[in-house]
This record gives C-alpha cells, structure tokens and sequence, in this order.
C-alpha cells in the first residue's frame, strides 16, 4: 500500500513537467519575442521584407536607390522608416514613395515632367538631342545641373526654349522664322514671321545693322497696332 502512495506522488510531481514538454521552448509565454508587426501594407520589389527595422520596431525595410542618397552612392541601400521620413541620408531633389526598378527613389517633376527638381529648384527638361553634354537623363528628355542653354545658343539651331509637349524645346524654320535674342537670357525677345522672306539677302534700302533692323520692326509694329485699333474694334 505505501509503495503504491509513493509512485502516485511522482506521478503527480512530474505531471507539470510533461505537459511542459510538449509545447516547444520557443512558444513558452516566458520566452521574448520580436513584433510581428509589418513595417508597411504590403511588400514586394524594392523591399527586404525579412529584415528587422530596429528603430521602428517592425519588419521590412525599403531600398533606395543610389542616385536618391546623399551622398549619392553606387547600390540601392536599405533605409529605415523613421529614417525615410526625417530625410536623413536622403536627397531631397528625389521621391522616395515611387519605385525605381527594383528600388525606392525618382527625382520630382512637375508640368507633366517638363520641369524637374534639382538642387531644390525646378529647371527645365529639354528634348532629347538639344543638350551638347546633358548631366542626367530623364523619362521625358535630358537635364543639365548647370547653367541652362542661352536663347543665343539655342537659336543657333532653330530652337526656342518653348513647351515641347513635355519637355522644352521648339522649333522654328529659320527659312520662316528670326529668332531674335536678348543677352543671356534664355527666352527670346522676338519671335519675327518672316513670311518667305530671306533675312540672309542684301536687298536695296536693307537695315543697315541690327539697331537699324530693330527700330524697322518697332516702327512695323507700331503701324500694325493703329490700323488694328482703326479696323478691328473690341
């Protein structure tokens, strides 16, 4: 009988100790574990959904592309979100919500993409061909960091620094069309119809030189707008 009681005991001793066995050490409710919580919604190119964002306390991390860092880099890295939102290691220049490829990271444009940010402006976007030695090219056209193209510069090929669909460039048939430049600046002054005339020609009684031309079309100009105002009434 005694020895029976004690068996019984141990039975009920190491009963615990069983049912403990069975559930595995790692899903025992003393054991820490990581949030299994998602960093972002959903997942795919672009993301390193196994890696743990310390900071965030989440999981998954975005790859930027290198030419959205700063400095710029050679390889997309991966960012954290808090970091992403503070701007840090990120060029401002650059959206870091579209994807690129396979990474995070697109230089903003406005008007359609004809105008886009570099250095935390907006320049333009010129057609392709139009630049001698762009910096960067865009889905639209080419872009240069530096000093945009004068309207002399331009000219000199028949281009004018006008909407071209969605990028800038325009041309005009200088056999139709003077372009007429003003110093540096990169709009034209005057765009002259020439209706078929041939400005290169030395005609009888021609302006002399450019100031004498000038003061020609003025004086053109000028007539047009009176006999406008005589015969076409608002």
């Amino acid at each position: 009988m005694k020895k029976t009681l004690t068996i019984s005991v141990l039975c009920l001793a190491f009963a615990p100790s069983v049912a403990m066995a069975v559930t595995h050490w790692w899903e025992q409710p003393t054991v820490c574990k990581l949030d299994p919580t998602d960093c972002y919604t959903s997942m795919g190119i672009g993301y390193e959904s196994e890696m743990w964002d310390s900071d965030a306390n989440c999981w998954g991390m975005k790859l930027i592309c290198p030419g959205a860092l700063n400095p710029a880099g050679d390889y997309p890295v991966t960012i954290g979100r808090n970091e992403i939102k503070s701007g840090t290691g990120i060029n401002s220049d650059f959206d870091t919500n579209v994807l690129n490829g396979d990474c995070f990271g697109v230089r903003k444009t406005k008007d359609n993409g004809a105008m886009a940010m570099v250095n935390g402006e907006y320049t333009r976007v010129w057609c392709n061909g139009i630049l001698d030695t762009p910096d960067e090219y865009m889905q639209n056209g080419e872009i240069t960091y530096g000093a945009q193209p004068t309207c002399a510069q331009l000219a000199e090929y028949g281009y004018v620094a006008a909407v071209n669909n969605n990028c800038y460039g325009k041309y005009y048939d200088q056999s139709q069309y003077y372009i007429e430049c003003n110093g540096n600046d990169v709009m034209p002054s005057r765009l002259i119809l020439l209706n078929g005339a041939d400005y290169t020609m030395n005609v009888a009684g021609a302006p002399a030189d450019e100031s004498a031309a000038d003061k020609l079309f003025d004086k053109m100009e000028s007539t047009s707008e009176s006999q406008r105002g005589i015969y076409f009434k608002d």
